[in-house]
Order: structure tokens, then sequence, then C-alpha cells
């Protein structure tokens, strides 16, 4: 008699957002189909609307998850032990030039892909992208205004104001790289953001 037992729902939940991150984060959101998620995921296409009401719906679920997985990422960066502020948001920014590269980024690089895409698409899809981006800059602007108090940083102007500029040129940096096939956009933005943080020696 098999002892085997069926998946657990959030398992199955979680195969299926993890699928649909890789391919839509390679292909974009419309190109992609349900059925090509379902089929690489394993599951059957009757098990998807038991999680999801829609596409829209597992697109903002895709989303949210995302951002989860990407703030606790930042959290985790900006505790890193025996580094200051200044460290660690170089170390930051160097881990989004090595996630976020023209080639194959694994479902890393979702928020730049699907960004400009599903904001026109969806309302509910353009709130989760709105939150997630609030997150990240919010997070930015809390190391940045601590790494002035330790005295690693030197910025002109808010840092709320700094951290949007700095994630607006990250994106920005995102999208050349996709375009010229090179990484020269991020370099060009890290000698910016070094720029806009003084970061002492």
């Amino acid at each position: 008699m098999s002892t085997a037992t069926a998946p657990e729902p959030h398992d199955v939940r979680d195969r299926i957002l993890a699928t649909g991150q890789r391919i839509m984060g390679g292909k974009g959101f419309s190109a992609v189909g349900l059925n090509e998620v379902l089929t690489a995921a394993g599951v059957p296409k009757g098990s998807f609307y038991h999680y999801f009401g829609s596409k829209e719906a597992f697109g903002e679920a895709l989303l949210e998850d995302y951002f989860a997985d990407y703030l606790a990422e930042m959290d985790a960066t900006f505790r890193q032990p025996g580094l200051s502020k200044a460290q660690q948001l170089e170390a930051y920014f160097r881990a989004w030039r090595d996630a976020q590269s023209f080639e194959d980024c694994q479902g890393k690089c979702l928020a730049v892909k699907l960004g400009a895409e599903v904001a026109d698409l969806s309302a509910s899809m353009r709130a989760a992208l709105q939150r997630g981006t609030a997150g990240i800059v919010e997070r930015l602007a809390r190391a940045i205004e601590a790494g002035v108090a330790d005295g690693s940083l030197r910025i002109h102007g808010d840092p709320t104001t700094v951290a949007q500029s700095l994630y607006q040129l990250w994106l920005g940096a995102s999208i050349m790289v996709k375009i010229v096939r090179t990484l020269q956009p991020f370099d060009t933005a890290l000698r910016a953001t070094q720029q806009a943080l003084h970061p002492s020696a």
C-alpha cells in the first residue's frame, strides 16, 4: 500500500508561482499562456483556478511573491554584520548588477521585465508594483539615513529623494543593459551612485 501523500496546497501554489516567475521573467506576461506555466510546473489546469481566479490575479500574486522575497533579501543585506551602511549599499547595488543581467535572469529581474508592460494592462498588478517598489525605496532611504548617521555617507538632499533617484537610475540602467547587451550601463550607474552617496574611504 502506498504511503505517498498528496502535495501540500502551499507547495503546489509556490511551484506555480516559482515557475511563472522564471518563465515570465524571460518572456514577459502577455507572451506566456497559463498552459505553458502549468505544464512546466507539472500542475493540472484545475489546480490553477483553485489558487488563482484569473491570469491577472496570478500576475498580482506573482509580483507580491517576488517583492516579498526581494525585500527579505534587502533586509538581510542591510543587516550584514561588520559592514558600514556605505559598504552594505555597495553590496546591494553590486548584487543588482550581477542578478539583473541582459542574459537569462531566472526571474530575478521580474519588476524590470514586467513593469512597463503590466502597468498599462492591469490596475491590480500596477498597484502590486507600486507597493513593491515603494518598499524598496523605503529600505534604501533608511539605509542611506543610517549611513549618514554612522558617517560612512554624505548626501545632498534628504534620504528619500536620494533613494528614489538611485532606484530610478538603476531601473533605467537595467533597461539599457537589455538594449546594448553589455553591463556598461550598470558600471555607469555604480559610478553615479558613488558620486551621489560620497562614501567615505
